[in-house]
């Protein structure tokens, strides 16, 4: 075997095309990030018939926010921009249909204060022979004022079911699962 130079050629050419690539400058840092938190009280959803009954025979819809995906970046010196996508678990009860919605929201808190808050519909249709099924949301995108003085740290993303009073209260009742 012996050794030929024009083999190597593409390589170095290759090697010559990455040498123009630039490296993040050292002066950029990665922006720090709202808090994501799937809100307790809102994270399950437990849906009965209108008859007022709220043991298993009467469950239409059950669900739960099982995670969420996502991640920010600096939008400018001003704003991080957030991106996140909300993972749903929906069970089918003995009262219920293959075809639902289910509402959820985002919401970008400041301390006590809402700023600014997303409500999403989503339509369920279970496949037939089929009472569970996960779902995935939209991709959400959330813009939140920084500077030197405050970070994206200083918000909270919160998610949770839209929940009715009763849905709430039953939560509040029974606790996380």
């Amino acid at each position: 075997m012996s050794f030929r130079p024009a083999a190597f050629l593409p390589v170095l050419a290759a090697l010559a095309g990455l040498a123009g690539c630039s490296a993040p400058k050292l002066t950029e840092f990665q922006p720090s990030c709202p808090r994501v938190v799937i809100v307790a009280d809102a994270a399950d959803l437990s849906r009965y018939r209108a008859t007022g009954g709220q043991d298993l025979t009467d469950l239409v819809l059950d669900g739960r926010i099982v995670g969420f995906k996502g991640g920010c970046e600096r939008e400018n010196r001003d704003y991080v921009r957030t991106n996140l996508t909300v993972d749903l678990r929906l069970t089918r009860g003995p009262a219920g249909v293959r075809a639902s919605q289910v509402s959820y929201f985002v919401a970008v808190r400041e301390g006590d204060l809402i700023l600014d808050k997303r409500t999403y519909t989503l339509g369920i249709q279970f496949p037939e022979n089929q009472d569970q099924m996960r779902m995935t949301g939209p991709e959400t995108s959330l813009l939140v004022a920084v500077s030197k003085e405050k970070s994206g740290a200083a918000y909270d993303v919160l998610i949770g079911f839209q929940l009715s009073a009763e849905e709430l209260a039953l939560n509040r009742r029974r606790g996380p699962r």
